[in-house]
């Protein structure tokens, strides 16, 4: 029996833009806000180790996009990427200065999608790409950490799949690892206190 390959199916689209919607909008102060609201995440020693690189050259673009081998990241006007440096957490924290780093740079890409979205802007994170070819297309110094990638856009009306959701039984447990019942709180009136 012939298996059939199964092609990767792009699960996100971005509104393809007018020229005059090209022309008016400049999207770039606002993407730059929401970069400049992930600087308030958390962060280990008080060092923040994330950087943005906001890509608006549309051969870099380009670059990206085949770097990822998802063709809607192409159609962005502008693509972030997320870039990190673990050394001086490293150098302070030793072997767990590399954890700092990935829940720092965790938290400050969250506050830079929440900011995306109160913007009235769409991206999704793509953590799938070539490592080396987005260096090189970006200058990026080895031993930088290149996170993720957003490309950012205006998102269509296309009905795509819903993200499944997990249920919340299987994410929490209370007081011990794979409990899933709280116990009952026990009440006290004030007279009893």
């Amino acid at each position: 029996k012939k298996e059939k390959k199964k092609k990767r199916k792009e699960f996100f689209f971005f509104k393809q833009k007018t020229a005059y919607e090209i022309y008016q909008c400049d999207w770039s102060s606002d993407v730059c806000s929401s970069d400049l609201l992930a600087r308030f995440a958390p962060a280990a020693g008080n060092k923040f180790v994330t950087k943005f690189i906001l890509v608006s050259d549309p051969k870099k673009i380009k670059e990206i996009s085949e770097a990822s081998q998802q063709d809607f990241v192409g159609t962005a006007q502008y693509i972030v990427v997320a870039v990190s440096d673990d050394s001086s957490l490293v150098r302070d924290y030793d072997e767990r200065g590399i954890r700092y780093c990935a829940q720092q740079t965790g938290a400050a890409i969250e506050n830079f999608l929440l900011a995306i979205t109160e913007q009235k802007l769409a991206t999704t994170w793509v953590g799938y790409f070539y490592d080396e070819q987005i260096r090189r297309a970006l200058d990026i110094p080895e031993g930088l950490h290149i996170e993720a990638i957003f490309p950012i856009g205006i998102e269509t009306k296309v009905k795509v799949t819903p993200k499944r959701k997990l249920k919340l039984d299987n994410i929490i447990y209370f007081d011990e690892w794979k409990n899933k019942k709280m116990r009952p709180v026990q009440k006290f009136s004030h007279e009893a206190i």
